[in-house]
């Protein structure tokens, strides 16, 4: 194994704690001989648990050491990996070295362990060759992930030479891109000493546009804005601005799941990381995606002035902004700053009123969103349509008459009509029939 893993070029930066490394660290202290033989099993198990963990996170099944090998190509990030997300299969010399680094995993692949197991007395390869995982929730690992992991491995496991190896390999990247930011759908920030970093967000809400009920036209204004942007045509940052409840959010989400095959990402940021956001930018203007930064219930209070940083970064900062990635925010308020009377108290003429430059600079924010969306309550007769078609969702067999005389009780008591109340009665009222038919 050691031999194979250093004949790696292109991927040969797998660094020094990766599970590969480590483990071809140890088959080479194995044929030297002079190791404890304790040793050396001690160090393989400690590298077997590090591989269990991982495929407990991503869900990995069957074939784990075939899942860990597609999770390294998957992720590693080089430049022959970078250059074929952006620009598909390459016609160039770099294939030479590309194609050399392929049979050396397809080699690994397919590594018999049987001579070492034998000598050290363990099972342990054979066992993860050989895996039955238990069922897991998809909250409790990453499904998204899991699921393109193993439909990889099952065909890099079928190659039948690195030529088609290369082109397995290379057709993901196209599809998928490299790295965690391929892979997944939505991220939050970090920021450390190291510096700002995009943390994966595993369990993202899989709510699909078609889900909320009624909003066609805010819906299709959204849908409109989002597909220009992954066509590369002219596309503005998106305000959702309305009452509270009405699925500005969740519309937002929805976005993710139905054009994540096309190359949208979503990072998520909160308002007391908007100094972050150059950076953020910076570390995904080159990528082969497009990005919408998330920014949920966006509003400033008078003495708040964290949203000079968004306006720097929306437009006027010297850098342009780069056409992969939009702003799009959710607020209950139509201007995102809590005005005062005293924004108004500029006269230059007896009884005229002229907006204050303070007042200016506020309302200047929400002009430089290019959509503004407004999302407000459903009258009684749209609140009735939402009960009605969430409750047939659910499967509910009341009556009408009696869902809706309920649902009036609920919104009554549960701050007035909404989706969202809709949506929490229904979710009461599927928990009551449950616990009424056990």
């Amino acid at each position: 194994m050691d031999q194979l893993v250093s004949r790696l070029l292109l991927y040969g930066d797998l660094g020094e704690e990766s599970i590969l490394g480590k483990l071809a660290g140890i088959f080479q202290e194995w044929k030297g001989s002079a190791t404890p033989r304790q040793v050396l099993v001690r160090g393989i198990y400690d590298q077997v648990k590090r591989l269990l963990d991982l495929a407990t996170d991503y869900g990995f099944d069957e074939d784990l050491w075939q899942n860990y090998l597609t999770f390294l190509l998957m992720t590693n990030e080089n430049s022959f990996s970078l250059i074929t997300e952006r620009v598909g299969e390459l016609d160039g010399t770099v294939n030479h070295f590309a194609k050399s680094d392929f049979g050396v995993f397809r080699a690994l692949f397919h590594y018999d362990f049987s001579v070492i197991e034998r000598d050290l007395g363990i099972d342990c390869f054979t066992t993860l060759r050989n895996y039955k995982a238990i069922y897991k929730h998809e909250r409790r690992y990453n499904k998204n992930v899991s699921e393109k992991v193993r439909a990889l491995s099952q065909k890099l496991a079928a190659a039948p030479d690195e030529e088609r190896f290369f082109h397995l390999v290379t057709e993901h990247y196209k599809q998928y891109g490299v790295g965690l930011i391929g892979l997944n759908k939505a991220f939050r920030i970090q920021s450390g000493p190291h510096g700002v970093g995009l943390i994966p967000i595993y369990n993202t809400d899989k709510v699909m546009l078609k889900d909320l009920v009624g909003y066609e036209s805010q819906k299709e204004q959204l849908r409109a804005n989002t597909e220009a942007f992954l066509a590369g045509r002219s596309a503005n940052n998106a305000l959702l601005y309305g009452d509270a409840g009405t699925g500005k959010s969740s519309s937002v989400k929805a976005l993710i799941n139905e054009y994540y095959d096309q190359g949208l990402r979503m990072i998520e940021i909160y308002k007391h990381q908007f100094r972050d956001l150059s950076a953020v930018i910076a570390m995904v203007k080159n990528r082969n995606y497009r990005f919408i930064i998330f920014i949920d219930d966006l509003s400033f209070e008078e003495n708040e002035v964290e949203y000079k940083f968004l306006k720097a970064v929306i437009e006027g900062g010297v850098e342009t902004k780069p056409d992969n990635i939009l702003l799009y925010a959710t607020s209950n308020r139509r201007n995102l700053i809590r005005e005062t009377w005293k924004d108004r108290a500029d006269m230059e003429h007896d009884n005229d009123v002229h907006h204050s430059d303070t007042l200016e600079e506020k309302l200047s924010l929400s002009a430089r969103f290019g959509v503004r969306i407004n999302y407000s309550i459903p009258n009684r007769n749209q609140f009735k349509d939402i009960v009605l078609t969430l409750a047939k969702r659910q499967g509910l067999t009341l009556p009408e008459e009696v869902i809706l005389a309920e649902a009036n009780k609920w919104e009554l008591r549960h701050g007035g009509v909404s989706g969202r109340t809709a949506q929490q009665f229904i979710n009461y009222l599927a928990g009551t029939q449950t616990e009424t038919n056990e």
